[in-house]
């Protein structure tokens, strides 16, 4: 028998999902990154600097916005969030890892984490539709109605099977 033949058939689109969770997961690290190279600066002096570089009117609504929110973050703030990030991408590595692996506890896990943050999505969405807000939403859905259904087969499948302890 030629080794093709003996490894399993692995399932593409766990893989699929496990590479979106790892994908995720990558651009919180980098998002953490970004707030702590925040620490000890002025972000509305930043802020200011950028919208001079980009051309963009200082006076305007978008950037007065953003610089006013930008005088509520502070050092601690910039800690939290990049605290935040880093143990939600952590989360989403071991999601990422674990299905690659096809392991049951991360379809169960992935499956539960993304069922808990659809409402927020939903919130948002009814708050303000984006393409983005909407594309994110229909993709953790699908994702959410494959694990769903990818868990419902295989307990269907192992009820069939006779019992080993008899």
């Amino acid at each position: 028998m030629s080794l093709v033949r003996d490894r399993k058939k692995r399932n593409r689109w766990l893989e699929l999902i496990a590479a979106y969770k790892v994908l995720q997961a990558a651009l919180l690290v980098s998002v953490g990154v970004g707030a702590l190279k925040l620490l000890h600066r002025d972000i509305a002096e930043l802020l200011n600097n950028l919208s001079d570089k980009l051309q963009m009117d200082s006076e305007g609504r978008l950037i007065h916005f953003l610089l006013d929110k930008a005088s509520l973050v502070d050092d601690h703030m910039l800690r939290r969030i990049s605290l935040f990030m880093f143990c939600y991408a952590a989360i989403g590595l071991i999601e990422g890892v674990g299905l690659f692996l096809e392991k049951v506890w991360a379809e169960y896990l992935t499956a539960f984490i993304t069922a808990s943050f659809l409402p927020f999505e939903i919130i948002e969405l009814i708050h303000r539709v984006t393409w983005f807000r909407v594309g994110l939403f229909v993709v953790n859905l699908a994702v959410l109605a494959y694990l769903v259904g990818h868990l419902l087969r295989r307990r269907a499948i192992l009820s069939r099977l006779p019992d080993p302890i008899q």
